[in-house]
């Protein structure tokens, strides 16, 4: 199967497979009721497809299936700039906040005490590296878990946005609108960006305690942290509590 092909293509080779089978299969069947009500099945299925499923018109009057809307954000326009904020430091104590999730459930850093969290600051939901990191969180979920490790993403978007953006991305961790006042908790860990309206791309780990142990502020706001850096910071904060 070409590699390249895309979910329209899939879709049609598929249908071909079946419609294979089923010529196969029909002269076996004994005249009767069944054979014309599975042959007037097919013939609805045929009309569908020709009307739904090929470029057209009638497709585009349907409008963005589920599959455009996961890809949009290889469309959207690309998201630069140099980092430029100076994050807080190693050691202090790590702000509280109380934010919704896009549940409308109120989270609070404290919440979390007695484990560690990571806090992952974004500048938007449905932008290029935001999708590629959350999606990179989420495909190692497994890594987070087992470390007994509580992950949250943050940005300046509604708490409507990140429940479309969660459902269609398939991601499962809490994201949190820091949305009004708009940015003050990316403000408290100094990673706004007041020019942008949003934040940096930082990362910020807190162990048991509430003590912030790493920062991670991405030097070109496009650049997606290093999980496998982050992993180890994790696994040294476990090292630490065992000691």
């Amino acid at each position: 199967m070409d590699t390249h092909a895309g979910p329209l293509d899939v879709r049609s080779s598929r249908l071909e497979q079946l419609e294979g089978d089923f010529a196969a299969l029909a002269p076996q069947l004994a005249q009767g009721p069944e054979k014309q009500a599975i042959s007037t099945l097919h013939g609805m299925v045929q009309e569908l497809w020709r009307a739904v499923g090929a470029s057209g018109p009638a497709q585009a009057r349907l409008g963005p299936n589920i599959e455009d809307i996961v890809e949009l954000h290889q469309h959207a326009p690309a998201m630069e700039g140099d980092a430029v904020s100076t994050p807080l430091e190693i050691g202090q104590v790590a702000p509280e906040f109380a934010l919704p999730d896009a549940n409308g459930r109120t989270v609070r850093l404290s919440d979390f005490r007695g484990r560690p969290v990571v806090l992952a600051f974004y500048p938007l939901d449905w932008s290029p590296g935001c999708s590629r990191q959350l999606d990179l969180y989420q495909q190692e979920i497994e890594e987070f878990q087992r470390r007994g490790v509580e992950l949250v993403g943050i940005s300046v978007d509604s708490l409507y946005s990140h429940g479309a953006w969660a459902a269609v991305r398939g991601l499962k961790f809490p994201l949190l609108a820091d949305f009004n006042p708009k940015g003050e908790v990316a403000k408290r860990y100094n990673v706004w960006r007041d020019k942008d309206g949003f934040s940096e791309r930082a990362l910020y780990v807190i162990d048991d305690t509430g003590v912030i142990r790493y920062v991670h502020v991405s030097p070109k706001l496009q650049h997606v942290p290093d999980i496998y850096e982050l992993l180890e910071v994790l696994n040294g904060l476990n090292t630490r509590k065992a000691a």
